[in-house]
This record gives structure tokens, C-alpha cells and sequence, in this order.
């Protein structure tokens, strides 16, 4: 079995980003799991499925072949054969992930992929149940959270970076809405595990963290 770091927390915590900077800094692999979920939900938009059509998904998903590979460290998310890097990231397709993401058949489907890759390598996991679910056993766990607003100014600075146009209030709400649906799905809700390390970087920097993260994970070692 590989070393395995568990990143949970909420949505705009920059646990995709402090993630990478840690997978490239100790030399392991990266799974985004969110960018998993984000395919799965991309497929679902492209054939016009809507958030409550629970039935819809659990079949769609089922077309929805996920895989991923790797090169020259990124992460590469592949859907059905291409790659959907460059169209998993709006606002359309991270609110239908949140919503499929409670869905069992979506999960399931992804569960085995995930596992797989924990048990063979040294991975830095990110997601919302990674130490409480997915990788229950994994030896360094952390809860990364930060306030709403400061999640919300972070996504937004974000967007805008990449040229899109977007509102902060906007984002903010849309970020409460995902908090609640998170926490209080049925299956695998969000939650720090009980033997996670809980650290809010709401004033802090990237860098700060990182460290922070790796203080974390070198003790575990």
C-alpha cells in the first residue's frame, strides 16, 4: 500500500490547489476527485439531464467511462476517450457534480477507480469524504476550511483571472447552497473524520500552508 494523504473540506477551500503544491513538493501522484465528479457531470449537462432527475443519472453515469492519467505530473481526466480537462471547471458543471455526487450508482462507479489508485502509489487525495470514506485507512488526514466570504473572494479572483465575467454574491450564495447539500447528503456527507488534522487558511497564503501541510504529513511518516 502507497502513503496515502487525505484532503477533505469544503467547496473554494483551494484544496485542488494546495494539493498539487504538495503532491509536486513530496514527489506523489494528485487525484482530483472532484474533477472526476465534474466528468460524470459534464456527460450528464451534454445529454440535457437536470439535478433532480435522480433516475436520469443513475443510468447516464453508467455511459460515463472516467478514467485518468498522467504527464509530466497533471492530472489528465478523460471522459469517454477525451480529454475534459478545459470543460470542468464552470459554475454549471461544479453545481451538477455537487448534486449528482449524492448520487449512489455515481459514486460507486468511481469508488473502485479511486481506491485502486491509493493502494499502488503515493497519492495526495482531495475531495468532500476522502478520509471518512474513500480511504478510511489513509495515514495523514487534514480538514481544510476557510470562511465564505473568503472562499467566495477566492473563487472569484479566480474567474476572473481566467477572463470570465461573474458576480461575488453570486458565487458566495452559490458556495452556501453547496456547503448545505454537502453536508447533509445522505450518503458520505461532508465532515472532518475524527482523526483529521482541522486547519483553516482563511488568513493564511498558499505558501503558509503548504508548509503547515507538510509539517502535518512528515509527522505522519
Amino acid at each position: 500500500m502507497g502513503f496515502n494523504v487525505a484532503i477533505d473540506g469544503p467547496a473554494g477551500a483551494g484544496k485542488s490547489t494546495i494539493a498539487k503544491e504538495l503532491a509536486k513538493e513530496l514527489g506523489y501522484i494528485y487525484v482530483d476527485t472532484g474533477a472526476m465528479y465534474r466528468a460524470i457531470a459534464l456527460y450528464l449537462l451534454r445529454n440535457g439531464v437536470k439535478a433532480e432527475e435522480n433516475d436520469r443519472i443513475s443510468a447516464l453515469c453508467k455511459e460515463a467511462n472516467v478514467t485518468i492519467q498522467y504527464a509530466d505530473g497533471k492530472q489528465i481526466v478523460l471522459l469517454n476517450g477525451e480529454d475534459v480537462n478545459p470543460y470542468i471547471r464552470t459554475e454549471e458543471v461544479g453545481s451538477m457534480a455537487s448534486s449528482s455526487s449524492t448520487n449512489p450508482d455515481v459514486r460507486k462507479q468511481l469508488l473502485g477507480l479511486q481506491r485502486e489508485l491509493a493502494a499502488s502509489n503515493d497519492v495526495i487525495m482531495d475531495g468532500r469524504d476522502i478520509g471518512t470514506n474513500i480511504l478510511p485507512n489513509a495515514q495523514a488526514k487534514i480538514y481544510l476550511t476557510a470562511s465564505i466570504e473568503v472562499r467566495a473572494k477566492r473563487r472569484f479572483d479566480e474567474l476572473k483571472a481566467k477572463g470570465v465575467d461573474c458576480d461575488y454574491e453570486e458565487i458566495k450564495k452559490e458556495i452556501a447552497i453547496r456547503d448545505e447539500r454537502d453536508m447533509n447528503r445522505e450518503i458520505a456527507p461532508l465532515k472532518q473524520a475524527e482523526d483529521a488534522v482541522l486547519l483553516d487558511t482563511s488568513n493564511m497564503s498558499i505558501d503558509e500552508v503548504k508548509e503547515a501541510m507538510i509539517k502535518i504529513v512528515k509527522e505522519k511518516q
